[in-house]
């Protein structure tokens, strides 16, 4: 009887702390969509009229358009980089031996361990350096965000696509080029097939973290009059946000959402037809 009676209040103590969790993950997002519909400026106050005057502005204001345009070309051209140069460093490193292997892994992961700000300050020097001393040509723009949001984004491929390759049959590679065609042929026709839902999920993982990161971006913009919508909201928050990046935060929301649950979709059913397939032979 005791038994039973604790295990119940286990049960409900953990639906409490996942319902607790759930709340404060979600209800922010929740009342960020439900005030983009309102004619009130304040969060959390009175509600006032529905009404769709936000997402209007929101398309009137050419600031905020300009930092949402530089954060997504931004967000997809780094992700786009990330992904190529992290699959590829990925496979690197699954074939290297052991000792080799874990430390050039370990060294792979130093920018996701490293505390941003200090990273972000490296990247400033480094660009520094190469303009006032090695006499480069090069200065802060939209090129060079590009080239620092690559670099901390590429970590997190790899993390996401090396356990994906632990998982393929080696047999598989082997038998390829036994067939007569080289590494390279090998590589693109029958490793990274099998690599592309991973391939997918450090994209999309890479340009959320482009798309929501601001200390990098923020001191590596210096003088380039490059705005994001984090630095815009960095900005709006010292003077008056305005309230149409409510609407914005949630299209933004909505879209991410919808786009993982089509790409979630679409796995399953890939998933089923597979195992379908298994069970005919």
């Amino acid at each position: 009887m005791k038994n039973k009676t604790s295990s119940s209040l286990f049960l409900i103590l953990k639906w409490v702390i996942l319902l607790v969790v759930l709340a404060a993950i979600y209800l922010p997002l929740i009342m960020i969509i439900v005030y983009s519909f309102s004619t009130n400026r304040t969060v959390g106050g009175e509600y006032g009229e529905f009404t769709f005057a936000l997402y209007k502005k929101l398309f009137e204001n050419k600031a905020l358009l300009t930092a949402t345009k530089n954060s997504l070309v931004i967000g997809l051209v780094s992700a786009l980089l990330a992904t190529i140069l992290g699959t590829t460093a990925s496979v690197g490193i699954h074939y290297m031996r052991k000792k080799t292997k874990a430390a050039v892994d370990a060294a792979s992961q130093i920018t996701i361990v490293n505390t941003e700000i200090v990273t972000a300050m490296g990247f400033f020097l480094l660009m520094i350096f190469m303009r006032d001393t090695i006499q480069i040509p090069v200065n802060f723009s939209l090129g060079w965000l590009i080239i620092t949001h690559t670099i901390i984004t590429t970590p997190y491929v790899i993390l996401t696509v090396s356990p994906r390759l632990k998982q393929l049959n080696p047999n598989l590679l082997e038998a390829s080029m036994d067939l007569g065609a080289g590494p390279m042929r090998s590589l693109i026709t029958v490793m990274l097939p099998q690599l592309a839902g991973a391939m997918i999920s450090g994209f999309a993982l890479a340009f959320t973290l482009s798309l929501d990161d601001f200390v990098v971006t923020n001191i590596n913009s210096f003088g380039a009059n490059v705005e994001t919508i984090s630095t815009y909201v960095y900005s709006g928050i010292r003077k008056k946000l305005p309230a149409d990046i409510r609407a914005l935060s949630t299209i933004i929301f909505i879209v991410v959402l919808t786009v993982l649950i089509v790409f979630n979709i679409v796995k399953n059913k890939k998933a089923k037809n597979a195992a379908k397939k298994i069970n005919q032979q």
